[in-house]
C-alpha cells in the first residue's frame, strides 16, 4: 500500500515559482529528449507551473501531453503557460502519483522532474508510472541530491542551510538525497537492471546573473516560503537562524568568487 503523501515543503511562494518557471526541457530533461517523438502520448508528473510540460508538448506536436500535479492550485498557471504558447495538445489535472487514474499501457513516456524526493513512497510512485506506460515506452525521472551540493566559498551559513533543509524535508516524509537512490527505487519498483539507464547531470551557478538569481531565491525562500514556516513550526530553526541563513545566501550571491554545483540523478527505464 502507498503511504500517505509527503508534505511538499517548498510550497508555491513567488520565490519558489521563480525557480520553477526557469526550468525547461533543455535544462532539466535533456537526458529524456532523444526518446521523444512527435506522435507520443506523454504524462508529465509534478508539472508545477507547466514550463517543462509545454516544452514537451511542443516536441510531441502530433501527440498529446497530460500534465498532473498533486496541488490543484498551481494548474491554472500551467494552463496559462500552454495557452500563451498556443498549444492545443496539452491538458492539466490534479493527481496523486501513488494512485494514478489512468488505464494500464496508456502513455509512451511518463516523466517526473524533482518529484520523487517529495513523495511518501517513491517506489510505489514508480510502480504506478510503470503501470500506465506502454510496453516499449519509457519511464523517466530526475531528482537533485542535496547532500552532494557543492559550493565555494565554504560558508558556515550554507552548511547550516543544508543541514536544516535535510531535517525539514525528512520530517515532511521526503528524501532530499533522492538523486542517488533513483536506480535502487526503480529496481524495487519492478524494473530489471538491463531496463534501467542511470545517469547524472548538473546545474551550475557561477556568473554574476546566475549567482544573484539563485542566491536571491534562497535568501527569500529561507524567510518566506513554506520551508521557512515548517522549519520554525517543527522546532528545527528560529526566526533568527533563518535570518542568518538568508544573509549568508545574499553574501554568497554578491561574491564574484562564488560557485555552486547542483547534481541530479536521472533514470530512463524501458517498459517491457
Amino acid at each position: 500500500m502507498a503511504k500517505e503523501h509527503a508534505t511538499y515543503i517548498h510550497g508555491h511562494h513567488e520565490s519558489v515559482l521563480r525557480s520553477h518557471t526557469w526550468r525547461t526541457a533543455e535544462n532539466s530533461a535533456a537526458y529524456l529528449l532523444p526518446q521523444l517523438q512527435a506522435h507520443h502520448r506523454v504524462l508529465d508528473i509534478g508539472c508545477g507551473p507547466g514550463t517543462i510540460t509545454a516544452d514537451l508538448a511542443e516536441i510531441a506536436r502530433e501527440g498529446h501531453v497530460t500534465g498532473v500535479d498533486f496541488v490543484a492550485d498551481i494548474l491554472p498557471k500551467a494552463a496559462k503557460e500552454a495557452a500563451d504558447r498556443d498549444l492545443s495538445n496539452v491538458a492539466f489535472e490534479q493527481a496523486d502519483v501513488h494512485r494514478l487514474r489512468f488505464d494500464d499501457d496508456t502513455f509512451d513516456v511518463v516523466h517526473a522532474h524533482q518529484v520523487l524526493q517529495h513523495v511518501g513512497d517513491p517506489v510505489q510512485a514508480l510502480r504506478e508510472m510503470r503501470r500506465v506506460a506502454k510496453p516499449g515506452g519509457v519511464v523517466a525521472a530526475r531528482d537533485s541530491d542535496y547532500a552532494a551540493f557543492t559550493w565555494f566559498p565554504e560558508l558556515r551559513g550554507l552548511d547550516d542551510w543544508l543541514a536544516l533543509y535535510e531535517r525539514v524535508a525528512r520530517a515532511g516524509g521526503g528524501e532530499p538525497d533522492a538523486g542517488r537512490r533513483l536506480k535502487a527505487w526503480a529496481l524495487r519498483a519492478g524494473f530489471d537492471e538491463p531496463q534501467v539507464t542511470a545517469t547524472s547531470s548538473t546545474w551550475t551557478f557561477a556568473d554574476q546573473n546566475d549567482r544573484e538569481w539563485w542566491g536571491g531565491l534562497w535568501a527569500e525562500r529561507s524567510l518566506h516560503s513554506d520551508f521557512a514556516k515548517q522549519a520554525v513550526a517543527g522546532g528545527f530553526a528560529t526566526a533568527e537562524a533563518l535570518q542568518a541563513i538568508s544573509g549568508t545566501w545574499t553574501e554568497w550571491s554578491v561574491d564574484p568568487e562564488s560557485w555552486l554545483m547542483i547534481p541530479h540523478g536521472e533514470i530512463l527505464c524501458r517498459v517491457r
